[in-house]
């Protein structure tokens, strides 16, 4: 191997890691809040991921987000396309982390604003990352190799049922108020965000090649 070879699949190896790192964040980062809630004495879930902020979790909640952020920031990719989604979804993940989500069911003021900034930044995120794995993933520069093919299925799954999440999270908001009070009780907004990353971090796991690796 030569030192152009060598120092090639230095950065390949350092990109696969940074992509594998990023998926198991993702995947761990709801059963963790919830799990380290419960050791910590909560009799139950809480409504939304982000209402993990108001626990003893926070720290928790506020490190692994910042952590994926950074993650996310230092991604390359392959076009600036790549990279302006990572970066979109970086800054998305850290100021998610940092504005916290409103604490009471019904918030004014600068709670009320604070909120809407948290929201915005959750939303750039998921969106970004929903964006990466159905279209910028399950692009190729040449012909797809049967394992590419099997990586493809898994991002379009993983893509469409975060856009599913997403949707069923705007419709939830935009019910009448009764008809939320209603649902509630099955933390709607915590199991879809929860479903959303997790399948989030599978995506990103598959991009790593943990998943349907190729044979060289």
């Amino acid at each position: 191997m030569n030192p152009d070879q060598g120092v090639e699949q230095s950065l390949l190896i350092t990109a696969l890691t940074l992509r594998r790192v990023v998926g198991i964040l993702g995947i761990a980062f709801p059963f963790v809040l919830v799990s380290g809630n419960v050791l910590s004495g909560a009799h139950r879930i809480q409504s939304s991921i982000s209402a993990y902020y108001h626990t003893d979790m926070r720290d928790v909640f506020v490190g692994l987000l910042c952590a994926i952020g950074v993650f996310l920031l230092c991604y390359r990719g392959y076009e600036i396309r790549d990279r302006v989604a990572a970066l979109v979804a970086g800054a998305g993940s850290i100021g998610t982390a940092l504005v916290p989500t409103a604490l009471s069911a019904e918030p004014t003021g600068t709670e009320k604003y604070l909120g809407i900034v948290h929201w915005a930044f959750a939303a750039a995120f998921l969106l970004s990352l929903t964006y990466m794995s159905l279209v910028l993933f399950r692009m190729t520069g040449g012909e797809p190799t049967p394992q590419k093919l099997r990586r493809n299925r898994v991002y379009l799954i993983c893509g469409s049922t975060m856009a599913a999440c997403l949707a069923l999270l705007l419709i939830y908001s935009v019910l009448p108020a009764e008809a939320r009070n209603r649902l509630a009780v099955l933390d709607p907004v915590f199991w879809l965000e929860s479903i959303a990353v997790v399948c989030f971090g599978f995506s990103w796991l598959t991009k790593g090649e943990a998943l349907f690796k190729d044979v060289t």
